[in-house]
């Protein structure tokens, strides 16, 4: 298993690099198939932030769902605490749904997550932002003359349940998760409302002279993960 530490504003220490070795080694007991795991540390310059200066994100890439998990912390080693906690608690899960299912073929659907990634080098802002033709690849683009700056992935996805995409966005701790209906082929956006109730957006296709997109929502999905 191949662990990848990398700093955004910040220096990453070898003796960081070491302690992060060590804290994340019990990974391979919970997903031992797990081949790589991002480790992603970020410094927040602002003085108003001192708190949470530090920010640790943790992907861990599987044959299955991607796990992620972050925290903040006003020192790197205690947001590191933090953001392993959270992960080996979600790897947990995620093994211990296997065992619950292994009767069952478990599909094994690609990365679909807004999870986020090393962005791509800086390269002369265009007018408008371009997407990415790439699965993986993010783009970043400064909006015309404006302050705003956009940023795209592109990301492979196979149609799944939604019972699927709610376990999948726990996983990865986003308050959503976009993927594709593998019953009525429709995209679609699953979201945390409140307390075990979760809502579930769908996208129409347009139609050929119908410039209206139809949206339907449908509120109430529970989830048990």
């Amino acid at each position: 298993m191949e662990i990848v530490v990398k700093g955004r504003n910040t220096e990453i220490a070898d003796r960081f690099r070491t302690h992060v070795e060590e804290k994340l080694a019990k990974i391979e007991q919970f997903a031992p198939r797990a081949q790589r795991v991002d480790v992603e540390l970020t410094h927040e310059r602002n003085p108003r932030q001192a708190d949470q200066a530090e920010r640790v994100e943790i992907t861990v890439r599987d044959k299955g769902p991607v796990i992620r998990a972050e925290a903040k912390a006003s020192d790197r080693y205690g947001a590191l605490d933090i953001a392993s906690g959270k992960l080996l608690e979600r790897l947990r899960r995620s093994r211990d749904r296997r065992k619950d299912h292994h009767r069952y073929a478990v599909p094994e659907p690609g990365e679909a997550t807004l999870a986020a990634a090393e962005p791509a080098p800086a390269e002369e802002a265009p007018e408008r932002p371009v997407p990415p033709t790439e699965p993986g690849q993010a783009v970043e683009a400064q909006l015309g003359d404006s302050p705003v700056i956009v940023r795209q992935k592109l990301h492979e996805a196979r149609p799944m349940s939604v019972d699927q995409a709610l376990y999948e966005m726990e996983l990865v701790g986003h308050p959503f998760y976009l993927f594709i209906d593998d019953e009525t082929g429709q995209p679609c956006a699953v979201y945390h409302r409140h307390g075990w109730t979760y809502g579930v957006i769908r996208l129409d296709t347009v139609v050929a002279g119908d410039s209206t997109n139809h949206v339907h929502e449908s509120a109430g999905a529970n989830i048990n993960a």
